[in-house]
């Protein structure tokens, strides 16, 4: 029961503070008694006492293993376009072609997705050059003659109404590049330039 309890508690807090921020089509209003609210999840959860007392240490050891402190909010402000990622292969004998990586089954597909996803929000350089070259790997085992392999990611920016009405459809915006220099995938990091 209790642990039921903490999710509603969660869901509600989380959903409470971007209501209180205007960050969903519920508008706050003057006063925010939406903030209110949400402080009284905030003290529920006891997030008010110090770090030291053992009751919020206690409280959110509980919420990490049980992985209720994420993912329990109902909206979603700011979804980033998912993420995009094309290998420019360059062969041997001059030619380039474009390939996406490609999986097996609609698993590891929902798993690309999901990476592809966690790799346009990583801000983390070294983790990102390590998940482009696992995913290069794959190009170098399946041509035999490649010279050299550039991995561009990008996130698709999908149409707004105004947009699709008038014929437009989704663009990829770039965010990062990779040059695959060989055969044991060092990467040469080509990042877009600051506007």
């Amino acid at each position: 029961m209790a642990h039921f309890l903490l999710i509603a508690v969660v869901s509600a807090r989380q959903s409470l503070w971007l209501i209180s921020r205007n960050l969903t089509i519920i508008r706050a209003g003057g006063e925010n008694s939406w903030e209110k609210a949400e402080k009284i999840g905030a003290t529920v959860l006891g997030e008010n006492l110090a770090r030291s007392h053992p009751f919020p240490q206690t409280l959110a050891t509980y919420l990490h293993l049980a992985g209720i402190e994420t993912g329990y909010g109902y909206f979603a402000p700011n979804v980033p376009g998912p993420g995009k990622l094309v290998f420019e292969i360059h062969f041997r004998d001059g030619r380039v072609e474009y390939e996406s990586p490609h999986v097996n089954s609609r698993a590891a597909r929902l798993r690309l997705a999901g990476l592809l996803d966690k790799m346009g929000a990583e801000e983390y350089e070294p983790l990102r050059k390590i998940m482009v070259k696992m995913l290069a790997s794959s190009v170098w085992r399946e041509h035999s003659d490649v010279e050299s392999v550039r991995a561009l990611f990008g996130s698709l920016v999908l149409p707004t109404i105004a947009d699709f009405q008038a014929g437009r459809g989704a663009r990829s915006d770039f965010l990062y590049g990779y040059d695959v220099i060989n055969a044991d995938l060092e990467t040469a990091p080509q990042n877009p330039p600051k506007p």
